[in-house]
């Protein structure tokens, strides 16, 4: 079976294969109620910061009748990718690249909106990325066949095998996915219970399978997505979320 990885080079910031195969038809979720009440989870973390859309997004470049966000009924598990784009840029050029991104994705492959839910730059700034409210659990197009109560976050760069991984980036994926998983009280270091959506997965559409509850894109998909580089810090960023939820560190509570 061919590996399959995302273009390489300055192409890909325009060209967008990034890591993500396709955006998938949508199966109907309960929406989950924004302000719900309900108990706060038992391991939580803060929320960190996270500039909106409008800091990058152009309106003009939104496509006619984009169709309304869509809804799981909470996020189980996170999938870091990386955006196989250039590593050397200015954090004040992140707007640019994200715009770019975009246009690559709503342009030459005809999505309604930029697949990561999230993204992160070198110097550990967050952006959201595919609309609908950071605090709610919106679908993705991150990763195919596992979209459904998944959230993506993407590391901006290429973080191939040797390649350094600066740690304001991976200090801010690991706040990110505490704070995501903590939502639903879901331990970083735990396993996550998850069905494929889609056939073009490693697993048959319907397959139950158990993956990391932060994951690398690779694990879900065909891919050498997020890189090796990127891949070998999942460990160290899986503790670091776990302790910011307050859990012990070799206990699940």
């Amino acid at each position: 079976m061919v590996l399959l990885g995302c273009l390489p080079g300055l192409t890909a910031v325009l060209a967008l294969a990034l890591c993500a195969r396709g955006v998938e038809n949508a199966a109907p979720v309960r929406l989950a109620r924004p302000g719900a009440d309900r108990e706060a989870p038992a391991h939580h973390a803060p929320r960190p910061r996270i500039l909106s859309r409008s800091v990058w997004l152009d309106r003009a470049a939104v496509p006619r009748g984009q169709p309304p966000p869509r809804y799981d009924d909470k996020v189980i598990a996170v999938f870091v990718h990386h955006t196989d784009s250039p590593n050397r840029y200015d954090c004040a050029d992140t707007p640019r690249i994200i715009r770019a991104l975009y246009a690559g994705q709503t342009g030459a492959r005809s999505w309604d909106d930029i697949g990561y839910n999230f993204l992160v730059d070198r110097c550990g700034t967050i952006y959201e990325g595919r609309a609908g409210g950071v605090e709610r659990p919106v679908t993705g197009a991150h990763t195919q066949g596992f979209n459904h109560r998944t959230a993506g976050i993407a590391a901006l760069g290429t973080f191939t095998a040797g390649v350094p991984v600066p740690r304001a980036m991976t200090d801010a994926i690991a706040a990110l996915a505490a704070w995501k998983l903590g939502l639903a009280d879901v331990d970083p270091r735990a396993p996550a219970h998850l069905v494929s959506s889609n056939g073009h997965s490693r697993f048959k559409a319907g397959t139950a399978t158990t993956l990391p509850a932060v994951a690398g894109h690779n694990e879900g998909f065909m891919t050498t997505c997020p890189g090796a580089a990127l891949t070998a810090r999942l460990p160290e960023i899986r503790l670091t979320a776990a302790r910011l939820q307050g859990r012990t560190p070799t206990g699940r509570s």
